[in-house]
């Protein structure tokens, strides 16, 4: 893995708004883009991206957020995540993210993944699977 050389490597993605992204608590006039739908999309944009990155056998997982959602998109407006390699120490990869609608910023992030070696992690999991009996 030579991801130290990407460092400030610049890519974006956009999604749509749908139902699946959208909260439904305060009704359908009111239905906008969830918080934690606006994480997991900003998980998967750059793990899709580390995959590209890394070596074969290797994936990557989430290890640390922060997250600021500060406007409110409405349901079917696309949102486009402008984001940025920002750091790299060991396996580990922190992103800079900031969200817009059409229209204003929707929020910004800091986004931690560490690449992993899945047969390892397999391992891993095995053995605190067999601790339990």
């Amino acid at each position: 893995m030579a991801l130290s050389d990407r460092v400030g490597s610049k890519f974006s993605r956009s999604l749509t708004v749908d139902e699946g992204r959208s909260i439904s608590f305060m009704g359908p006039e009111l239905r906008v883009y969830a918080t934690p739908a606006f994480l997991g999309d900003l998980e998967w944009i750059c793990r899709d991206w580390l995959l590209h990155e890394i070596d074969k056998g290797e994936d990557s997982v989430g290890v640390g957020v922060e997250l600021e959602h500060t406007r409110a998109t409405p349901l079917g407006m696309a949102v486009t995540f402008d984001v940025t390699l920002a750091a790299v120490e060991g396996r580990r990869a922190t992103f800079d993210i900031v969200a817009r609608d059409a229209v204003e910023e929707v929020g910004r992030a800091r986004h931690r993944r560490m690449v992993v070696e899945k047969e390892r992690l397999k391992a891993a999991i095995e053995k605190k699977r067999a601790q339990l009996g």
